[in-house]
Order: structure tokens, then sequence, then C-alpha cells
């Protein structure tokens, strides 16, 4: 695991040094990638746990790579790399652990409204039905009413 954290870190650290040998601040490259200053400090560090779509982080990482003028293939295939490295060494508990909480953020997150919500019941009236019914009944009534006279 150190050693993927240190690749990740190393990747960093090119970036780090490009934008200071450019003589560009972490604040300038947040406003021209238009992303949040800490994103910017947070893939310097090598912290990966800072950006929770790890697509995102490896597009963000071939964007500053591409702003930079550095070559952006080689920072992603060595993204990928540490990305099979970290990936290959999760046990199989971690990664049910993971399945079982992302399923439990699923159903909280879950927006539940009159359309989405699923009946309970198998027999359902559409309501034009019954204001279709209601109204034969009102003139089924009106009709009895006006002939009884």
């Amino acid at each position: 695991m150190f050693e993927s954290w240190c690749n990740m870190k190393e990747i960093g650290e090119k970036l780090a040094e490009a934008r200071e040998n450019m003589g560009i601040s972490v604040l300038e490259v947040a406003e021209d990638l238009k992303v949040p200053v800490s994103q910017v400090e947070s893939i310097e560090l090598g912290n990966m746990d800072a950006f929770k779509d790890i697509f995102y982080l490896k597009y963000f990482i071939r964007d500053y790579a591409k702003y930079l003028g550095l070559n952006k293939e080689d920072l992603v295939d060595e993204f990928n790399e540490y990305l099979f490295d970290y990936t290959s060494k999760l046990s199989l508990d971690e990664i049910k652990k993971a399945r079982k909480e992302e399923k439990k953020d699923k159903i909280e997150k879950k927006i539940r409204s009159p359309y989405t919500i699923p009946r309970k019941s198998g027999f359902y009236i559409p309501p034009v039905i019954i204001y279709v019914l209601i109204g034969l009944l009102i003139l089924i009534l009106f009709y009895l009413i006006i002939t009884s006279i």
C-alpha cells in the first residue's frame, strides 16, 4: 500500500514541481482550471482520498498535466498503474464491505415522491375511471328523479 501511495505522491510532486518552475501559484491553477484550491493542493500532496470520484481525479490529472505542458498520457498511465496496484491489494472482504455501504447510501439518498413510491396493492383504479363512474351515477340519479316526477 505504501508503494502505491508513493507513486500517487510522485505524480503530485511532478505536477507541483512543473507548476513551481513555471512560476504559477496554486490559486492561479485553481482559477484557470475552475476547481477549488483544496483540490489542487490535494493532488500535489498525493491525497487521493480528497476525491470521491476516481474518474474525476484521473481527468483532473490529465487536465492539470496538459495545463502545465506535461505529457498528459504519461501521467495518466502512471495513475492507471497506481490505481491497478492499489485496487489489486484490496481484500475481498473490503470490497464486499464497500458494496454494502454503497447500497446503504443509495437507499438513504433515494428521492421519494408519489411517482417513485412503489404501490403496495395490486389493484389500482385510475382517477379518470372513478370520475366517469361518479358522473354516470349522478346522471342515473338525475334520470330517476326526473322520471319519478
